[in-house]
């Protein structure tokens, strides 16, 4: 039977990745069903390669001079000539390529499209163009707020022509916004360091909560990834609030509470236990429902890595003489007065399993956990009854993975599971390439999780060989990586700092060339420099390390970064502005922190070292700007409100009497005010990127 174009249903299966198995259409009729089809199943090289694509796809003879918004044809039809066949067309290529990228660098396996094929190009450069240059240039413009984009994601190019898509005019598809969302957060990920994002990408999705009201999966969706978003850019309150609102959408029910139990093996007393008790009222699918029967015999996670269950990954086990695999609960009924709550029903040592969404809803509250709480043991322990109330049911690959990186994180800090932590790490790097589970259910839930890309995981694997001690092994992931500051630092901790400094000279003076320009170079005639390869962020950023490496001639290589990346490098500023701090200049350095925030106001210790400047210089009005924009950022920063409030005093103070010349400035360092702060700290301070902040201990992580 041939059915109607049936916009939303289709933006359902699109969102969910899930095709209604009773839709039934002609595909010489609506052939963008077909389409949408394949997107939906994984199959992206058909859709991607097909000549509707093709037709769209069509580069420009200037290709090295101009971006790509010019090159392509995309606006060659006008917006509202489009009908919704057209509309829906662009949004499922748009869905392709960026689960098309996303499978290449986030889930795995390799992708079996190439952006050559998809691509066309006129019959004078297409024997010159290659992917390598289509992949360099899409990077280049993935730069954003001054910070550059990682030049060794595969085929970037997938994700930039996604964006483009993204940003025309949507009469019919209203998803759009939604997907747009997705891109973003996607986006962000690449950067060194968080940025703003897009005013439009939240004003769009305010009407999205009324187009899905009567949707629990979609709604509940679409709260969890917009504070995904939230989290991604230090917004924890904000972000904490859209995790609640997503489990009310869902009707998830879940409360921390104790029970009885056991955790060593030679325990004689039983003792409370923090457990985590959570029901599903989503309706698990039928091959999850099929999983779920067979995990319910397996709630020890040994049992689950024998491999019972093939299409998750592999869940080690701990092995250890004193502690259990699992905390062994001896009561059937919470402890306490949450013995009479909603879920008191419940077993803790056998709880039904979870719906994937959900399981990502309390992942995304662990989050919130270690958002909202001191990194500290207690934190650990409050974290962990999440974790293992997702692992006890694996239904699905991404989340599971998402659920033993984890519990990785947690017990990479304990002396009796960190063994197992860096080999489970290990173990989900391994995986990555195989082909264990289908490419459907890997994309499925992904855009709800915080997975870390291939290249962010790896570098964690080479920060937990850091903590143990094996430097050369984390040295060697780091350059295998391109990641250029981790290596100083290993060359660092390996008492070979000038080792450190020589790397990066080699890449600035062309003696040393990475492995992008290495490929680009053998299959391109490029005759220029090696410096006019390299991106201007990714330049500037180099020039700011070798600022950090050599104090003596610090000024003058953050100057020549800021000048390098046309005045768009927050990274110059924020060090320019830390370098003219240490010595004194507080004028100098409220220039270069003013500029810095302006680049990227989402970094709090930049607005806190502006803070301090101002209060220097006794320009308390701005001083209690910046200790404000601090306190916004993170509502828990105690030295912060500490500050605003003696700057409040000191304003009032100042109108009432004017300033004294005994009175102490609000705590910069905690120093006196005679204090220097060094420039080997201000160096450390400004020069870590985002991906090792979010790995340097194992409760940040989470």
């Amino acid at each position: 039977m041939t059915v109607a174009l049936n916009i939303p249903l289709i933006e359902k299966a699109l969102l969910t990745g899930s095709w209604p198995q009773d839709f039934q259409y002609d595909a010489s009729v609506y052939p963008v069903l077909e389409i949408a089809q394949d997107v939906v199943n994984g199959r992206f090289r058909a859709p991607l390669t097909s000549p509707a694509a093709r037709e769209l796809f069509q580069l420009g003879p200037n290709v090295n001079e101009q971006p790509f918004d010019s090159l392509l044809g995309l606006c060659q039809v006008p917006e509202k000539a489009l009908d919704e066949a057209g509309e829906l067309l662009r949004l499922s290529l748009a869905v392709a390529l960026l689960h098309a990228f996303l499978q290449t660098n986030w889930t795995g396996p390799d992708i079996d499209v190439k952006p050559l094929e998809i691509l066309t190009a006129p019959p004078e450069i297409a024997s010159s163009l290659t992917d390598a240059a289509l992949d360099q240039k899409a990077t280049a413009e993935l730069a954003y707020g001054g910070e550059p984009s990682y030049h060794l994601a595969r085929f970037p190019v997938f994700l930039r022509l996604a964006q483009l898509l993204l940003q025309q005019s949507y009469r019919f598809c209203a998803s759009a916004a939604w997907w747009k969302l997705r891109a973003e957060i996607t986006h962000q990920q690449l950067l060194d360091e968080p940025v703003v994002p897009p005013p439009s990408v939240f004003t769009a999705l305010e009407t999205l909560t009324g187009t899905y009201a009567s949707d629990p999966d979609l709604l509940g969706r679409l709260h969890l990834e917009t504070g995904l978003l939230h989290h991604i850019t230090t917004q924890d309150k904000s972000a904490a609030e859209y995790f609640v609102r997503a489990a009310r959408a869902t009707g998830l029910e879940y409360e921390l509470t104790g029970a009885l139990g056991k955790r060593t093996k030679f325990q004689q007393k039983d003792l409370s236990q923090l457990v985590l008790l959570a029901e599903s009222r989503l309706k698990i699918e039928d091959r999850s429902e099929k999983d779920a029967q067979n995990s319910t015999e397996l709630v020890d996670t040994q049992n689950a890595a024998e491999g019972k269950i093939s299409n998750v990954p592999e869940t080690l086990a701990l092995n250890d003489d004193t502690l259990l695999e699992q905390t062994q609960f001896t009561s059937s009924r919470p402890e306490g007065d949450q013995a009479d709550s909603r879920l008191s029903h419940l077993d803790p040592s056998s709880q039904p399993a979870l719906h994937p969404l959900d399981q990502c809803i309390l992942l995304s509250l662990c989050l919130n956990v270690r958002n909202t709480s001191p990194s500290h043991g207690l934190t650990a322990e409050q974290m962990s009854p999440y974790v293992a109330r997702v692992i006890t049911h694996p239904l699905n690959w991404s989340v599971h993975t998402m659920a033993l990186l984890l519990r990785s994180r947690l017990e990479s800090a304990r002396t009796r599971t960190v063994e197992r932590a860096t080999l489970q790490m290990q173990a989900l790097v391994d995986q990555m390439p195989t082909a264990d589970s289908s490419i459907t259910e890997r994309l499925q839930y992904l855009h709800g999780l915080p997975l870390p890309s291939k290249w962010e995981l790896e570098s964690e694997l080479a920060l937990q060989f850091l903590r143990l001690g094996v430097v050369r092994s984390a040295l060697e992931i780091f350059e295998r990586l391109e990641m250029w500051e981790e290596v100083v630092k290993c060359w660092g901790a390996l008492e070979r700092p000038d080792k450190g400094i020589a790397i990066v000279r080699d890449l600035l003076e062309g003696r040393r060339e990475e492995s992008e320009n290495v490929v680009s170079r053998g299959k391109t005639e490029v005759s220029a420099s090696r410096r006019s390869q390299l991106d201007a962020a990714r330049e500037a950023k180099l020039w700011c390390l070798l600022g950090d490496l050599e104090p003596e001639h610090a000024a003058e290589h953050y100057q020549r970064a800021w000048t390098i990346s046309r005045e768009t490098s927050g990274r110059a500023m924020r060090s320019l502005g830390g370098y003219h701090f240490a010595r004194g200049n507080f004028q100098e350095a409220i220039t270069c922190l003013r500029r810095a925030v302006k680049i990227n106001p989402l970094l709090g210790r930049t607005w806190f070292l502006l803070g301090c400047a101002c209060v220097r210089e006794e320009d308390w009005e701005s001083a209690r700007d910046a200790f404000s924009r601090c306190v916004s950022i993170d509502d828990e920063d105690g030295e912060s409100w500490n500050n605003l409030a003696s700057v409040y005093l000191r304003m009032q103070s100042t109108r009432a009497a004017g300033p004294k010349d005994d009175e102490r400035a609000p705590n910069e360092a905690d120093g006196d005010d005679d204090d220097e702060v060094s420039p080997s700290f201000l160096s450390f301070f400004f020069s870590f990127p985002r991906a090792w902040h979010r790995v340097a201990s194992p409760i940040a992580t989470c």
